[in-house]
């Protein structure tokens, strides 16, 4: 499996229309955070996701807005939001 970047914003998204076996890390860090089993095709300009691949991938922080902001849970860096019951089935988030 190729190990993928993830949200580094850097000027256009290269992932979002990327649907090869891998796994998504940070791309300040390494960790991983997503599996591509769980991505999905979504209409946002950002790879989508239905869940982290660990536990421990991402750290929440709710807002006072909706989304529930969403950072690497090994060095912080900041990956986008996850929107609750916005994801490709019923129940699931989208991150």
């Amino acid at each position: 499996m190729d190990e993928m970047s993830y949200c580094s914003f850097s000027g256009g998204e290269e992932y979002k229309n990327h649907f090869q076996p891998g796994i998504y890390v940070c791309s300040e860090c390494g960790h991983e955070l997503f599996s591509s089993m769980s991505k999905f095709e979504h209409s946002s300009p950002w790879p989508a996701f239905s869940e982290t691949i660990h536990e421990d991938s991402v750290s929440k922080h709710p807002e006072a807005w909706g989304p529930i902001k969403v950072c690497c849970g090994k060095c912080g860096n900041g990956l986008g939001h996850e929107f609750l019951y916005d994801g490709p089935r019923e129940g699931l988030s989208r991150f």
